[in-house]
């Protein structure tokens, strides 16, 4: 029978085998286990991996849209600042025009005494017996006709129409005789216009209703 000395002491070196046994144990562990996978090491490089990186930003791409934007702008100002010219083309063109047709149109009125005149002489010449007397009035009368029917300027000359205040001014009242009721029976003298525009209301004598 073995004695509590003997007993005592192998369960001494059992236990020391065995904690000898568990350090050597875990420093195999250890040593196996490198250092850039060991759990407490490893773990801030996986959060770093698993983190999206932003982009850095680009300085040039910035530049780029300035220049585009700043493109654009211009753009929208020169194309402003031809339509404002193009309006203003427009706008002297329809001035120049309007001013010209007024001139000529006051350089009618003014000259139509003229023609009136120039009419009465060549009735006055009718029975002249100095025949190139007679032959220049009626050549100045027929000069004078054609530069009006260049200018598009047609007399008013309405004998035997109704009335019409818009192209004569009846200044004299007929009678019942000479025609029908509201006509112009006399042209007293010869209205004018050019174009649509009438330059010279026409003097006439109407036919009462």
């Amino acid at each position: 029978m073995m004695s509590k000395d003997k007993k005592n002491r192998h369960e001494n070196e059992a236990q020391n085998t065995a904690e000898a046994a568990e350090e050597a144990l875990k420093e195999a562990l250890e040593a196996e286990i490198p250092e850039e996978v060991k759990p407490e090491e490893a773990k801030p490089e996986e959060t770093e991996a698993t983190q999206e990186k932003e982009p850095a930003e680009n300085p040039l791409e910035k530049l780029l849209e300035a220049a585009n934007a700043k493109t654009a702008e211009y753009l929208a100002m020169a194309q402003r600042v031809q339509a404002d010219f193009e309006n203003f083309r427009k706008r002297n063109e329809s001035v120049r025009a309007d001013a010209y047709a007024d001139g000529r149109r006051d350089v009618a009125t003014v000259m139509l005494p003229v023609l009136d005149n120039l009419e009465r002489a060549v009735s006055a010449a009718a029975n002249c017996e100095d025949e190139a007397l007679k032959n220049g009035i009626e050549l100045v009368l027929k000069q004078m006709t054609e530069v009006y029917q260049k200018l598009d300027v047609t007399p008013i000359d309405r004998k035997g129409e109704k009335f019409d205040p818009n192209l004569e001014n009846a200044v004299l009242q007929g009678t019942e005789d000479e025609g029908e009721p509201g006509t112009v029976c006399q042209v007293l003298q010869k209205g004018y216009k050019m174009g649509e525009r009438v330059l010279r209301h026409a003097m006439v004598k109407v036919v009462p209703e």
